[in-house]
């Protein structure tokens, strides 16, 4: 009993060198842009402030956004994106938790361009479906850079386009990640 605070910090201090020498990489202005086009208009946004890690030893890939970081061409489709579709105030947040799959395919000690799966759960508006998502990596001189493309239907996720706009608005919206990450600085 008497040495039980002697172990018991111990151990915390183990599991804390453990999670510091985790090959961690992150970064906090990665790019998400989203596409919609229709005969009618063609809606574009990027957000230039997305948070992400990537741990390479396990594979594991995490994104968080803010909704509104979301920036339009136009101020008025920016204000309808936040206040009747995506609705801000009650999401703020859009995230991403997955894996990548065949993770010996990604070699991040060599320096080369990977094809890879990643699959994960993505969160928005709420609603959290699984996705498999292709992508690649790009690893040059410490560094990685992650890539994606991919489509999501706003439909799949709650969010209700008004009957007035739905000919503005596609059904499936085109998604594309590009994200520079350096390691986590200790």
């Amino acid at each position: 009993m008497k040495h039980y605070p002697t172990l018991l910090l111990a151990l915390l201090l183990a599991s804390t060198i453990e999670s510091l020498s985790q090959p961690v990489y992150m970064t906090r202005n990665g790019k998400i842009s989203f596409f919609s086009k229709t005969p009618l208009e063609n809606i574009d946004a990027v957000n230039n402030e997305v948070f992400s890690a990537l741990n390479t030893e396990k594979g594991e890939m995490a994104f968080s956004l803010s909704v509104k970081a979301f920036h339009f061409e136009r101020s008025l489709m920016e204000e309808h994106f936040n206040e009747n579709y995506m609705e801000s105030e009650k999401f703020p947040k859009s995230t991403f938790s997955g894996k990548i799959d065949k993770l010996q395919d990604a070699h991040f000690d060599k320096d080369g361009k990977y094809n890879v799966t990643v699959t994960g759960d993505l969160t928005i508006h709420g609603v959290t479906k699984r996705v498999t998502v292709p992508g690649s990596l790009k690893v040059e001189k410490g560094k990685i850079e992650a890539t994606a493309a991919f489509q999501i239907k706003p439909d799949d996720y709650g969010i209700k386009i008004p009957t007035i706009v739905i000919e503005k608005i596609a059904e499936v919206i085109d998604v594309s990640i590009n994200c520079s990450y350096e390691p986590k600085s200790k």
